[in-house]
């Protein structure tokens, strides 16, 4: 289909006085085009002027405009250095008279014209240092290369609107120009950097040079690093050093839309990926937002945009409402979760506001309004571009100038006045909240707590000015949370500590001002949760959970959570990583247990099956990793593998806040002597090795602390055996060595991670084994020494002891597995463990009911506890907040109504289980 069946929006307000005949320059043209044709040649001078020069070619063009402009790229590379001058910018000509045609008349939307643009200016860039890399090689200057096309080793890279694909109709182009150091040799270093400087000044001169027939590109090298004092073509080598020691916040957002355009692709791709860690940051970046906001005031103070809206004069790009005010907050929310998720890193404008949008950082209305405002702000910019091919976004200062610009929009003047103000003011409204938002101070006694408020000038987290300036604006709405606590005097006490806790504040009160939701929940914690006030300060990147992910959507289950550590952990390749990022992950998911629990989304049986949820998939996912980082050294594991089983607490999927792991190693060489690696192992010291390097990932202290504490006492022969047993030693032990106890343990065992042919295996012995121990003369004998050697050894330290002593959680817990060896059960659970000795004849439904009933009152109690006072605390520990958050959990009016429950359920409890265990 030609240009003329494809036009939809020619205007209607040219005026045929100010153009020259079109009839008479182009007989062969449809009326429709030559209206189009007539009416750019009466508004602007420069399309005029371009129009008798290319009108044989823009004849012909407009047949197939796509097809010409491939015509011109497709040659490019052919033409010759002496020639490329004068050819580029003819090329220039016939781009620019083209797509001005097809952007009035509606052939080309938007995007089509930037990206064409886009494209010459990538192929006439590409063109131009292949050509003169090729001139340096034949001086004998630089190394000739096996492919022309990489130009040596040098990469430019497209910054702005050129590496977003968005060129405007008269855009310069930012460009940063490398080269690779790695491919010469060190001594040959600085004759090979001033080349690529020669080639660098070359190709600018070249693009840039006005001379007969206009010029290709302004083009502008100053977004390098430290563009003052440095050479226009650096090392990449010396670029990634400057980004990693001084790079600014600015630097960040420029590299969200780089790309590269010419040169050696494969080293600007490696380089790129180099610098994801700069421009991409682990925790969320609210701290970006009040660095794009200071760049706002700053470019407004350097061209004095302040003030109201005033039309005439407008900078479309810089003004108030304008193009970068959009680009800003776009980029700005890239930069904030972009390194959380990497689904939200997009370089064109049109794409990173769909991706917030679609990951609910903004409202998808939002997202819409705010491209449309886009659109129609960069054709305004394209229609003044074109009048004179003048790099300017300045609104005409006369009504002369808006009846021009209003006849190359197609509209009346007083209609593009209206337009352009409701779409001003539309984008100003909508962005100003985010960079600006309004400060309201809430009415609060300034003198409450002032002793202890004195001291925090004085903590790590406000060393800075930055920091004591943002949290002075947090510290007003923290003050009346406090104050509106239920004891304010506890809860100012906790968050003292909190603040105190923290090495650094700049990223966290940033977070505070951008999500005011989050000081209510701060402040929460610190009057219910000491103990997870504590955790917070020493792991605040969790808050990112908060408002960075699904943090309230449902519970995604341990295959869910497996598979998505999975997917972080095998997309990197570094195994110090792939710890350090299952640590961070697992913190923010053992976070949102915590804060679910504590504002009683889950109570406290759910919780603990998410703890051991989290536990397993942290487990799975480690798994492969831990085997491939040891299989490097010393060969794959030899035979059918290893299984580890989950003991105790974690196999019955009923973990706490501070639960360790209790774990089992079983592998199976099935004969094979050794493994097959570099160095080559013993299959008994090779499992052996290998359980210790899990414990080791598991257990290691690093930057973001550890994951879990691990106890492996429960493996046959306890502390004197080996950490990793053989499956046929397994069972032979299992038949033939356990005790009472051990078998008593095994009810709960869980094959949660490693080879899955011998996990069921394992688990198929475990429930054959119950079996067959199920007609243990000496069970019931046993556990009654058990659980008088219990009680001795750990008696019920008062009262308010939860977890041991007659009728308690222990004691609950141990006559369940009872009853499950006994009846050969398959179960893990307490409340299946009971239910199959009801099944079996051995307990009257009634007692189990009871039993059920303690076990979790009892659970709920410790599980709440530990969330809020952490291991080895008390009741003295809590203050009244948590105090009520357990009675609230346990249905229980105040504490001397709570201290009777559990006198009662403690009593009745030890008579049933004495009973029990006296009939034998």
């Amino acid at each position: 289909m030609n240009f003329a069946d494809r036009i939809t929006r020619c205007p209607h307000a040219f005026d045929p006085e100010r153009g020259e005949d079109a009839a008479a320059l182009f007989p062969d043209i449809a009326d429709p085009v030559r209206d189009v044709i007539k009416g750019a040649a009466g508004c602007s001078p420069y399309l005029a002027d371009l129009l008798r020069r290319e009108t044989d070619w823009i004849t012909d063009a407009l047949d197939a405009p796509e097809g010409a402009v491939a015509a011109l790229f497709g040659a490019i590379p052919d033409i010759t250095l002496d020639a490329l001058p004068l050819e580029l910018r003819r090329c220039k000509r016939r781009i620019a008279l083209l797509t001005a045609l097809a952007d009035l008349a509606g052939v080309w939307p938007l995007e089509a014209v930037t990206q064409v643009l886009t494209d010459f200016a990538d192929a006439a860039v590409q063109a131009a240092i292949v050509a003169l890399v090729a001139a340096e090689v034949a001086r004998g200057k630089l190394p000739a290369g096996d492919d022309p096309a990489r130009a040596g080793g040098m990469v430019v890279l497209a910054m702005g609107k050129m590496g977003a694909g968005e060129l405007n109709y008269s855009s310069d182009i930012d460009l940063i120009c490398l080269f690779d150091e790695t491919r010469f040799d060190p001594d040959d270093y600085h004759e090979v950097r001033a080349a690529f400087i020669r080639v660098t000044r070359k190709m600018a001169a070249m693009l840039s040079d006005v001379r007969d027939g206009g010029y290709v590109f302004r083009t502008d090298l100053r977004l390098r690093p430290d563009a003052s004092v440095t050479p226009v073509c650096l090392s990449m080598e010396a670029a990634e050093r400057y980004y990693e020691s001084v790079g600014r916040t600015w630097e960040r957002a420029a590299y969200i839309k780089a790309r590269v355009c010419a040169g050696d692709q494969i080293a600007g791709a490696r380089f790129l990926k180099a610098l994801q860690p700069f421009v991409w940051r682990r925790h969320l970046d609210f701290a970006a937002i009040q660095d794009a906001h200071d760049m706002r005031l700053k470019i407004r103070d350097h061209k004095g945009l302040h003030g109201p809206l005033v039309l005439e004069g407008h900078n479309m790009k810089l003004g108030r409402g304008g193009i970068r005010e959009i680009e800003f907050f776009t980029q700005t929310r890239q930069l904030i979760a972009g390194g959380r998720d990497a689904g939200l890193r997009a370089r064109d404008t049109r794409t990173g506001l769909q991706k917030l949008a679609q990951a609910n950082w903004i409202p998808q209305e939002a997202a819409d309004q705010l491209y449309d405002h886009y659109r129609f702000h960069r054709e305004v910019e394209h229609r003044l571009q074109m009048i004179n091919d003048a790099q300017t976004q300045t609104l005409p200062p006369d009504a002369e100038g808006f009846a021009r610009l209003a006849a190359f929009m197609g509209q009346q003047p007083d209609e593009l006045r209206a337009t352009l103000t409701t779409r001003l003011e539309a984008v100003h409204s909508l962005i100003e909240g985010f960079f600006a938002p309004d400060e309201t101070t809430p009415d609060v006694d300034t003198t409450w707590g002032a002793e202890i408020m004195a001291r925090w000038p004085r903590y790590p987290a406000l060393r800075s000015s930055r920091a004591t300036e943002i949290f002075a604006r947090l510290k007003p709405e923290m003050t009346r949370c406090l104050q509106e606590a239920a004891k304010p005097d506890e809860a100012l006490a906790q968050l003292d500590g909190f603040l105190a806790g923290l090495p650094a504040g700049v990223q966290l009160f940033s977070l505070f001002e951008a999500n005011p939701q989050l000081t209510q929940l701060i402040v929460d914690i610190c009057a219910t949760a000491p103990a997870l006030a504590q955790y917070l300060a020493r792991n605040a990147g969790v808050l990112d959970a908060v408002i960075g992910g699904a943090f309230f959507s449902e519970w995604p289950g341990a295959d869910g959570l497996q598979d998505a550590l999975s997917a972080q952990i095998s997309a990197l390749d570094d195994y110090e990583s792939q710890l350090l990022t299952a640590r961070r992950w697992a913190k923010e998911w053992h976070f949102r247990i915590g804060v679910h629990h504590l504002r009683g989304l889950i109570d406290a049986t759910q919780a603990g099956a998410q703890y051991a949820d989290l536990a397993q998939a942290v487990l799975g996912a480690l798994w492969p990793a831990v085997v491939a980082d040891f299989a490097r050294k010393h060969g794959p594991m030899p035979g059918r593998g290893g299984t580890v089983l989950a003991m105790g607490s974690l196999g019955a999927r009923m973990l706490t806040a501070t639960s360790d792991l209790d774990l089992i190693m079983i592998y199976d060489a099935e004969g094979q002597d050794a493994s097959d690696g570099p160095r080559p192992l013993a299959t008994r010291p090779y499992f052996a090795r290998l359980t210790q390097a899990l414990i080791t990932a598991l257990t290691a202290p690093m930057a973001e602390g550890r994951l879990y504490e691990v106890d492996m006492r429960l493996r046959p022969s306890g502390r004197q055996g080996p950490v990793a047993t053989s499956f046929a030693a397994f069972q032979d032990y299992q038949r033939k060595e356990a005790w009472t106890w051990e078998h008593l343990a095994l009810t709960r065992a869980r094959a949660i991670a490693g080879q899955s042919d011998l996990a069921a295996d394992v688990m198929q012995f475990r429930e054959t084994l119950l079996v067959e121990k199920s007609t243990g003369e000496t069970i019931m004998q046993d556990v009654a020494d058990m659980r008088r050697r219990i009680a001795e050894a750990k008696p019920a330290q008062d009262t308010w002891d939860v977890k041991t002593g007659a009728g308690r959680l222990q004691d609950i817990a141990l006559f369940a597995q009872t009853l499950a060896l006994q009846t050969g059960a398959a179960a893990r659970d307490v409340d299946a463990q009971l239910q199959a000795g009801v099944g079996a004849g051995l307990l009257d439904a009634a007692d189990a009911r009871a039993l059920c009933d303690a076990y979790g009152f009892w659970w709920h109690v410790q599980a709440t506890l530990r969330l809020l006072a952490g291991e080895g605390t008390g009741w003295d520990d809590l203050g009244e907040g948590g105090k009520r958050v357990i009675l609230r959990e346990v249905g229980q009016a105040d504490l001397d109504q709570l201290q009777s429950e559990m006198a009662r359920h403690a009593q009745l409890c030890d008579r049933i289980i004495t009973t029990y265990l006296d009939k034998d």
